[in-house]
Parts: structure tokens; sequence; C-alpha cells
């Protein structure tokens, strides 16, 4: 699904009452499309589920039922939902003191641009960040950031035969060596780009 409308959403009183059970199956889901990059960097790969997850709690805190309120909500997530050639994920930089990541982050600028993904022997993609809006400033990285990965038709369909995907950050202050991607992220990742494809 390469989109949310109105259509695919609970109104707040149906959603208190599917919450728990919705809840339990996208952190279920959330759990294969994660990746850590060491102990402080983490990427969390978005898609339909997890974006109507997030528009659905947006909701339900803001208690917001009005039809131009909801559709704001759409326009602002759906964007990170991927559209069959390309991953998008919420890249977060973790340190639970606030003075050491401030340390961290103002070492850490233009991080984001360095992270990178590989599909077998394919060249590196690199992240396409932060399109909506910067977020970093003149002395310090954000600690959240939105990305995007192109892939080839090549890359796309090397996935889908099943090829291993390594990834990697290239930054002097935090730079993570290239590993292979654990099988369940692969896999999940890979069921993205096939059931997106299929509609086309």
């Amino acid at each position: 699904m390469a989109n949310l409308s109105r259509a695919d959403l609970w109104s707040l009183e149906e959603y208190a009452e599917l919450r728990p059970t919705f809840r339990a199956q996208v952190m279920a889901h959330k759990k294969q499309r994660q990746l850590a990059f060491g102990e402080h960097v983490r990427l969390y790969f978005e898609d339909a589920l997890t974006i109507r997850y997030q528009i659905q709690e947006m909701l339900r805190i803001e208690k917001i039922f009005e039809a131009a309120g909801i559709n704001e909500e759409l326009e602002a997530y759906c964007p990170l939902i991927p559209d069959g050639h390309n991953w998008k994920a919420t890249f977060m930089i973790e340190y639970e003191d606030p003075a050491e990541r401030a340390r961290q982050l103002a070492q850490m600028m233009g991080i984001e641009h360095k992270i990178w993904l590989q599909v077998d022997e394919c060249e590196r993609i690199y992240a396409i960040a932060d399109e909506d809006l910067s977020r970093d400033n003149e002395v310090k990285t954000s600690s959240v950031h939105f990305l995007r990965f192109e892939l080839t038709p090549t890359m796309i369909s090397s996935v889908r035969s099943g090829v291993a995907i390594r990834a990697g950050i290239d930054h002097s202050a935090y730079s993570v060596d290239s590993f292979e991607i654990p099988a369940d992220v692969r896999n999940s990742l890979a069921n993205d780009l096939e059931s997106i494809l299929a509609r086309h």
C-alpha cells in the first residue's frame, strides 16, 4: 500500500476498542524492521502499517476526529511510506544522558548523509535525508532524521531473489563497518518491494 486514506483509518471510538490488539501486532512487526548500528544509532524502517499506527496514535492523543485534521495527519505522514522502489526509515541517535547526547550530536554533524545500505555487489545506496526540512543547525545535528534509500531496478530484482543486504556508516565521529543485516529484517524489506511492485 503506497498510500493511506481516511477509509484506512478507524474512528476514535473504534480505535479505542481495537488498540490493544493492533498495537501488539504493530510492535511485533516493528521488531523485524529495526537495525542497530552499534549502541547509539538505529534505523526504524517505515511502511504502511507502521505509519497507519503512527497516525492512529496521533489522532488518539490529539483527539482529532474532524476530516480536515485527519487529512493533515495523512498529508504529514504518508510521505514516509515507501513507494516500491525505495526504503524509508526514521534514523535515531540515542544517548540517554542529555549532556552526552549534546556532545555527540555536535561531533556527528552530517552523519545522516553517511549511512548506507548495499544490495549484494551493487553500489552502496547512501541515504537521502530530511527532504521535508533541515533538522540540523550550525553546531549540531538532530537526534532524529527521516531517510530515503533509492533502489535501481537491478537492486530490486536482486533483493527479491534473496541476496544479502549490508549496511554501515562512513562518519569519522561514528563509523560502523560493513555488516550483513539480519535475515528477518532483510525479508521484511524484500516483502515490501514484492507487495508494492505486484500492484503495477
